[in-house]
């Protein structure tokens, strides 16, 4: 794990030895006080720490400020362009601002957010994206690189520092999986500032959610990421979701219920889809009571007396199929055998009945 200084958004806290923090987007307009309120309200309780909200002009300025009032989670001011749009954000009551030195203008006019930010003791996210690198390091690097992205964020973060500004979060997007791979790579090995993972326009449905996992996973199995977001093109309640089982899957936040059953092969004699499916179902409420909870459990659902018993026994609880039957099992040790009919039922009964 790369060790990083720690920055506070409100009361969520980035880097150091801090959790990896879930954020989110609205896509509603922030001068809708109403529904934008609405979304936020449910990407905290899918499981959203931190949601952004776009600023884009004065009214959206103002109505952020009374969206902050009511909000269950800190709220990141998105500003682009124009430098008085974070400051006002700021004075608005924002928990973090997040700009983009590509865009936001002249040097002295970063400058004016980054003292306003101190001031009011607020980080600031230095988002770094392929398609606003500057001019210069295009050039210099014959294109945008992994390279040109990481010098990009490197002299955006020395900037900020040259004023004795450092309470900073930085995220380099792009939205090519490799490249962005290699980008938080290179910054983490050069600098110890908290990052702010993910994969940018990522795009839509299933194909969006692949490129999603591999990026944040191979990201997270390196150590690399303080908070992070996933970026899918529709509902970000979605997002929040998925970012979520990406890191159960990674082994980063172990809470709720971890299912695992075998793909199934010549050698299962029982429907071990159907028993897998209806197990994980029957077994969603006690899974989302444990992710409150902050607590874990393996089950498992195994399919044949190859693997079955091994690893049903490496597991919380779990089921090891046979021909037609059942070998229930808890920490190791096997309870009892029920027939196929009774496995779903048997299992679900025995974890209820002691968590």
């Amino acid at each position: 794990m790369y060790q990083t200084r720690q920055v506070s958004c409100g009361k969520v806290k980035i880097g150091g030895n801090a959790p990896i923090s879930i954020q989110s987007m609205t896509n509603t307009d922030t001068r809708n006080v109403s529904a934008t309120l609405a979304q936020i309200n449910a990407l905290a309780e899918a499981g959203a720490d931190i949601v952004r909200c776009t600023v884009p002009d004065m009214a959206a300025a103002k109505a952020f400020g009374e969206i902050r009032k009511q909000s269950p989670v800190p709220l990141v001011a998105d500003i682009h362009f124009d430098y008085r749009l974070a400051i006002a954000a700021i004075d608005e009551g924002a928990d973090k601002i997040r700009i983009n030195p590509g865009n936001i203008g002249s040097e002295d006019r970063v400058r004016a957010v980054l003292e306003r930010a101190k001031s009011a003791g607020i980080p600031i996210r230095i988002g770094v994206n392929s398609g606003s690198l500057e001019k210069d390091l295009v050039e210099k690097y014959g294109g945008v690189t992994a390279e040109a992205m990481c010098e990009s964020a490197l002299k955006a973060v020395s900037y900020a520092q040259s004023f004795g500004f450092e309470d900073i979060v930085v995220s380099l997007k792009c939205s090519d999986v490799a490249m962005n791979h290699k980008a938080h790579k290179l910054f983490a090995s050069k600098c110890s500032l908290p990052l702010h993972i993910g994969l940018t326009e990522a795009g839509v449905g299933e194909d969006a959610k692949i490129k999603s996992v591999a990026s944040m996973s191979a990201l997270l199995l390196d150590g690399i990421g303080n908070t992070m977001r996933i970026s899918l093109t529709g509902d970000p309640v979605q997002e929040v979701i998925l970012a979520r089982k990406i890191l159960k899957a990674c082994g980063v936040r172990r809470a709720g219920i971890d299912l695992v059953s075998c793909p199934t092969c010549g050698r299962t004699e029982v429907d071990l889809e159907s028993l897998a499916t209806k197990v994980k179902a029957g077994l969603e409420p006690l899974s989302e009571r444990l992710e409150k909870e902050g607590r874990f459990l393996r089950v498992s659902v195994m399919g044949c007396v190859v693997n079955g018993p091994g690893e049903a026994k490496s597991s919380d609880y779990g089921v090891a199929c046979g021909k037609g039957e059942g070998m229930l099992f808890k920490k190791g040790q096997v309870v009892r055998k029920v027939s196929e009919d009774k496995i779903v039922s048997g299992l679900i009964d025995m974890i209820n009945a002691e968590i």
